[in-house]
């Protein structure tokens, strides 16, 4: 071991500490290196459990070293998020080339169980010298292995790209298992950042196109291995991520106005403040006829969107490179005079909007998944965007709550700024979905015609629209 294992003895909250050592492994059917890495993370919280801290031990799963979940800071955090109980997860795996990228991967045959436990078995004194002083304290502990699991079949890396803003992300091609016998492997296409590898940031469908044919075929692994040169078709009008359908059926809350403004002659106006890959705009643009501006702080972000995710600026979508946030907050705060700072351009800022959809996350990895950011969780931000939208307007927001009292502060600044707040509960996932009405929605009446509304309820599960609640 190239480190003093006496520093493992006492619980730090957060540090993380990777070297590498001699594989202790006699099989190297599996670890297969001279040497392995090894990272040590303790929570950044102290774990409060009844006994000696819980210590788990990880094993990186095999050819996904070089995946940033297994060999970044970021992604190691992520990992330990996952199991909020542990004080401490060792992670172990083959040692690592340098500057490590993600690389194509298609899933190798399971381990067989006999040969994982003599892995187990072999790595067990390392993983007890990693052990603070409190586990040892009557005798030697019993090592717990946990497993990462996910659905991934295949990956194959697009292309890589480098953010002034977001920093290092990729464009990749995965097929999914899927978890019922009766459906079909699941091909998508995906947006990922480095400084959070866990979070997928954009998904979108993708079919196989061969011979100019788009290709909806039993679709699996082997078959899918068997396409020579497949291209793909990039499919906008579903929306994979799960959050993004309840964002949608918010407008619900607005649909008679809606439909007013388009029987007038009018164009519904949506303003989206993140666009990530820019599935939600070219949903709302070529589903529901909106006319979307989507602020994004990165430009390459958007490059990526639109040679990869079927996103295209148009007449009707407008791509505008901001920090939505200090936009905002610059409107927030711009007093009598109209004037903003100078090097905020807001020549956009130039009508009212029926929606404002917020889908922005925290650049903070330091705290996980966090939405919005903290800095828009602030009534004059809320009073801001209030301005923006029409009169009958609503916005609505992507939420993972940093904590209970980040989620009932937010609720109680839209409280105060707007007539009525509802939130959608992401079913299976952190997410919620908020929404606040500049006016008191009008109540459909079924005997009334809404063309609108019987567009909104074709293009998403009417299940979704129902279960928005008041709070």
């Amino acid at each position: 071991m190239s480190i003093d294992s006496s520093v493992f003895e006492t619980l730090t909250p957060s540090r993380l500490v990777i070297f590498k050592t001699r594989n202790p492994v006699k099989h190297r059917c599996y670890l297969r290196t001279s040497e392995i890495r090894v990272a040590v993370l303790d929570s950044h919280v102290p774990v409060h459990n009844d006994g000696p801290p819980k210590i788990a031990a990880m094993i990186v799963p095999e050819q996904r070293e070089t995946d940033w979940n297994f060999c970044t800071n970021a992604g190691h955090r992520q990992l330990l998020s996952d199991y909020p109980r542990l004080s401490r997860l060792i992670l172990i795996g083959n040692d690592l080339p340098r500057n490590p990228q993600p690389c194509n991967y298609i899933r190798p045959p399971d381990t067989d169980t006999d040969d994982r436990k003599k892995l187990e078995d072999e790595l067990q004194p390392l993983v007890i010298s990693l052990h603070p002083k409190a586990c040892l304290q009557n005798g030697l502990p019993k090592t717990r292995f946990v497993t990462y699991e996910d659905d991934l079949l295949y990956r194959k890396i697009i292309e890589r790209f480098v953010g002034p803003f977001v920093g290092e992300f990729v464009v990749e091609d995965v097929l999914l298992e899927s978890d019922d016998d009766s459906v079909d492997e699941k091909l998508r296409r995906r947006l990922r950042f480095k400084r959070m590898p866990d979070l997928i940031q954009s998904e979108v469908l993708l079919f196989p196109r061969i011979d100019g044919e788009i290709v909806t075929a039993v679709l699996n692994l082997e078959n899918f291995m068997k396409m020579k040169n497949p291209k793909f078709f990039v499919d906008t009008t579903v929306l994979v991520h799960s959050y993004l359908t309840p964002m949608v059926s918010g407008l619900s809350l607005i649909a008679s106005h809606l439909n007013e403004r388009i029987q007038q002659g009018f164009t519904p106006r949506a303003l989206c403040l993140g666009v990530g890959g820019g599935s939600l705009l070219s949903f709302l643009n070529s589903e529901l006829g909106f006319e979307v501006t989507g602020v994004e702080v990165d430009g390459v972000v958007l490059t990526a969107a639109t040679q990869h995710f079927g996103l295209h600026r148009s007449d009707s979508i407008r791509l505008i490179v901001e920090d939505a946030v200090e936009v905002i907050r610059k409107f927030a705060t711009r007093g009598d005079t109209d004037e903003f700072d100078s090097q905020v351009n807001i020549d956009w800022l130039d009508a009212k909007y029926d929606v404002v959809m917020v889908d922005l996350d925290s650049s903070d990895a330091r705290y996980g998944h966090t939405a919005p950011p903290r800095e828009f969780v602030d009534k004059s931000v809320f009073q801001a965007v209030r301005f923006l939208l029409d009169d009958n307007g609503v916005l609505i927001m992507n939420v993972v709550p940093l904590s209970h009292v980040f989620y009932t502060t937010l609720i109680q600044e839209l409280k105060d700024v707007f007539h009525k707040v509802h939130v959608v509960d992401v079913e299976s996932e952190e997410n919620y979905v908020v929404m606040a009405t500049v006016s008191p929605p009008t109540p459909l009446n079924v005997d009334d015609v809404n063309d609108f509304y019987e567009k909104l309820r074709s293009v998403i599960p009417e299940e979704s629209i129902k279960s928005i609640i008041q709070v």
